[in-house]
C-alpha cells in the first residue's frame, strides 16, 4: 500500500494523499474518516430515549436525535465558514 502524504510538486499547496493514482487532499480523507465514523455511530445506537423540550417530554429513537444533531453542526459549521469567507 503506497499512500505517502505530500504536497504539490512546488512544495505548498495543500497536503495530499495518493490513493489508486489520484491525488486525494488529506481535508477530504479526514471528512470521509469523521463522516463513516458518525455514520457508524448513528446506526449503532437504535434505542429509543426521551428527551426533555421545555415542557414537554417526547421518546424518539436515539438514531433519530443524532442525525437531527448532526445535521444542525453541519448546518451551523456551513454557516460560520461562510460568514468567515465573507469577511
Amino acid at each position: 500500500m503506497g499512500c505517502m502524504a505530500r504536497n504539490t510538486a512546488h512544495g505548498y499547496g495543500p497536503a495530499t494523499v495518493t490513493v489508486k493514482g489520484r491525488d486525494v487532499r488529506l481535508r477530504t480523507v479526514g471528512f470521509l474518516l469523521l463522516a463513516g465514523l458518525a455514520i457508524w455511530f448513528i446506526a449503532a445506537n437504535t434505542k429509543s430515549v426521551t428527551i426533555r423540550l421545555w415542557v414537554h417530554n417526547v421518546t424518539l429513537p436515539l438514531w433519530s436525535v443524532l442525525t437531527v444533531t448532526l445535521l444542525v453542526g453541519m448546518a451551523l459549521g456551513l454557516l460560520v465558514a461562510h460568514r468567515r469567507a465573507r469577511r
